[in-house]
């Protein structure tokens, strides 16, 4: 399944268990958008990372942006305590973790606890917890700060966006013990 299919499966679901939530998101981000974002990070965007982002561009209305926070989104999406980072959220981000030898820690590059070429897509409020894609492959990882950092956890972002559809079916099903559906919105417990 492409990462589109994987993607609008989670759309469906969501719009219909969650409309309200649903609602809220925004529309696609333009090509100009990313060409510019990628021109800022000194970086590609990966295949997979801009056939999401002309999907839905996740980024909050300017007013809503809150400047106290590292990282801002819709609460509650995908879980509680992170979200899908929009393009601006992620360029703010990975400005944060890029590196200008291109990994950190500088002597480690074997093992580094982040890369140049992993582009952050959900994340924490604090940029300390999230995920990332690796330009290289598209192959999804995970990063916790202070702990070693994960490659290759989904082979794909469609692959990450299967288990995000997995776990609204459970929800939609009743046998999430930690989140439900309620007046058309993922309420978490």
């Amino acid at each position: 399944m492409s990462v589109a299919e994987s993607w609008s499966r989670v759309m469906s679901l969501l719009r219909e268990h969650a409309p309200a939530d649903h609602a809220d998101l925004p529309g696609p981000a333009t090509e100009q958008m990313l060409a510019a974002a990628e021109e800022r990070m000194g970086i590609s965007l990966h295949g997979d990372l801009r056939t999401w982002l002309l999907q839905n561009n996740l980024d909050l209305p300017e007013e809503e942006v809150d400047d106290e926070v590292a990282c801002c989104g819709f609460d509650g999406f995908p879980d509680e305590g992170s979200f899908f980072l929009g393009i601006r959220a992620m360029e703010r981000l990975y400005a944060n973790r890029s590196t200008s030898c291109g990994f950190d820690p500088p002597d480690q590059p074997d093992y580094p606890f982040w890369r140049n070429e992993w582009i952050p897509f959900l994340s924490d409020q604090d940029g300390w917890r999230g995920k990332f894609i690796d330009v290289r492959d598209g192959r999804v990882g995970s990063w916790f700060v202070g702990e070693i950092t994960v490659t290759g956890e989904y082979e794909s972002m469609a692959q990450y966006f299967d288990s995000v559809a997995e776990m609204l079916t459970r929800i939609a099903d009743g046998s999430s013990p930690v989140c439900r559906f309620t007046e058309g919105r993922l309420v978490w417990s």
